[in-house]
């Protein structure tokens, strides 16, 4: 456990020795990996490079935006109460459904204005958002945040650096269930059958991202109950659990109604000349 990569041997003034963490350093590789393999994919399908480049840096800065808007609703009372930890926001991912849900809506507005094809567009980015995603739990690693519960099982990470209490919270000296681990796991499970489900079957748009979204969120209803940091709750559930009961059913409509279109969906956004 990590939180600090490297201290510069700089100084800014009433702000003090310059940091560089290892969670934005992972996060920053995590975004651009992601659309970068999103736009490897857009050129195969002849999608415009350019629009589908604007698309991903819309979507970057939405789902920045959006983790933390979530983040900032879930605890919502521990920030009012102490007005200080809204500070956190800044060093923060903030909650992950809040960053899909906004990203998913900016993408829906921008495909839309710039005329791509609306469900292939999004078949292009799922698997990019779920390579991004493994790679950014390790940040969540490296800094302690999105902790689990404690544990005696031989695989419980135990953490120990005093930063990472301060910052996020994290239980030190106790070992929890590696939830980043769970999560980077069950993403790049994901990613693999959302490859192979592209060679297999009836192909029709949609179908890799709505698939996505149901793999995701029974996967992130099922890790929720190992996670041990206060994330905000709706009635029973977890607020990402709550989010995944409504999200499942709905990427299952979904996909049937997709695979029951009739004509393809028209590819309208080429290549420039």
């Amino acid at each position: 456990m990590y939180p600090k990569l490297l201290e510069l041997p700089w100084t800014i003034p009433r702000f003090g020795m310059i940091t560089i963490y290892t969670y934005g350093v992972l996060l920053a590789a995590a975004y651009l990996l992601g659309l970068q393999f999103a736009l490897v994919r857009a050129r195969k399908r002849g999608l415009d490079p350019a629009r589908v480049m604007d698309l991903g840096i819309y979507i970057i800065i939405s789902a920045l935006v959006g983790a933390k808007l979530l983040l900032l609703v879930t605890d919502f009372k521990a920030f009012t109460a102490n007005p200080r930890e809204l500070l956190t926001l800044v060093r923060s991912g903030g909650v992950f459904y809040g960053g899909l849900i906004l990203a998913v809506a900016v993408a829906l507005w921008y495909i839309v204005r710039a005329g791509l094809p609306l469900w292939t567009t999004c078949d292009v980015f799922a698997p990019g958002i779920a390579l991004g995603h493994v790679v950014g739990r390790f940040g969540c690693l490296f800094a302690g945040c999105c902790y689990g519960k404690p544990t005696t099982r031989p695989w419980g990470i135990t953490f120990t650096d005093p930063f990472a209490a301060s910052n996020v919270g994290t239980p030190l000296g106790v070992p929890l269930h590696p939830t980043q681990l769970y999560e980077a796991g069950a993403e790049l499970l994901i990613l693999l059958i959302l490859l192979w489900s592209e060679r297999k079957g009836r192909p029709y748009a949609g179908r890799t991202f709505w698939l996505y979204m149901l793999l995701y969120a029974i996967s992130r209803f099922i890790i929720e109950f190992y996670r041990g940091d206060d994330r905000g709750t709706v009635g029973m559930f977890s607020t990402s659990q709550f989010i995944s009961i409504l999200l499942a059913p709905l990427a299952i409509v979904m996909l049937i109604w997709l695979s029951r279109a009739v004509e393809p969906e028209p590819k309208r956004a080429r290549k420039a000349a």
